[in-house]
């Protein structure tokens, strides 16, 4: 997974990337807000985000505040690393849209844990993502079989946009992915089976004859 540093102190920048990068993590390293802000605008911006709360340009807050304004992009867990301690301030970061927050000066195992915990996130996210994808393609798949199928009404196959005919089980499975038992309801089965009777009383009557 790639994460976002945004420190301007390097000793505290260089001790993070170390850290990250021994955890196996893939670190983008800046020293200020307005270059984390590109960063995270990116078309392949990381998942996570550790932010320091004091920066030049825009701080950590700040950009908090933008990167929740945004619609329609990827989720981007936001972690705080700050000297703040009051629950004002606390208070401050999460309602400008962070996800957690660090005290400087970190301590290895509590960052190491809330990492994991962003990860958990991330990848729930991601799954829901998904699953919405797989819910709206298939609403439109419904909607599609909803309009208007021109069908032949004796053999029932059913003409796609390109003026094919397909027998209807390839058709819904092409645009659904249901796939088809075949059976024989009680109806036609007696039909069937008088249509097979009255065969057989020709096929006896011609034989006497």
């Amino acid at each position: 997974m790639r994460i976002l540093i945004a420190e301007d102190d390097s000793i505290s920048r260089r001790l993070l990337e170390v850290t990250l990068i021994k955890w196996g993590y893939e670190v983008v390293s800046t020293e200020d807000g307005e270059a984390a802000w590109r960063v995270l605008q990116a078309e392949e911006a990381p998942s996570l985000a550790i932010l320091d709360w004091m920066m030049p340009g825009l701080d950590g807050v700040e950009i908090c505040r933008k990167v929740r304004e945004r619609e329609e992009r990827p989720y981007t867990y936001i972690m705080l690393l700050t000297a703040k301690g009051s629950k004002e301030d606390v208070v401050i970061g999460l309602d400008a849209g962070a996800d957690d927050y660090v005290n400087k000066p970190f301590d290895q195992k509590e960052l190491r844990s809330r990492i994991k915990v962003g990860e958990r996130m991330i990848a729930l996210e991601q799954a829901l993502a998904k699953k919405v994808g797989e819910l709206e393609t298939a609403l439109a798949q419904v909607k599609q079989l909803k309009s208007l199928l021109p069908i032949c009404m004796y053999c029932k196959k059913i003409r796609d946009d390109q003026d094919y005919w397909h027998r209807i089980e390839s058709y819904i499975h092409v645009h659904t992915g249901t796939d088809f038992s075949h059976g024989i309801c009680p109806e036609c089965y007696e039909q069937w089976l008088a249509a097979r009777k009255q065969g057989q009383s020709k096929e006896t009557a011609g034989s006497r004859q």
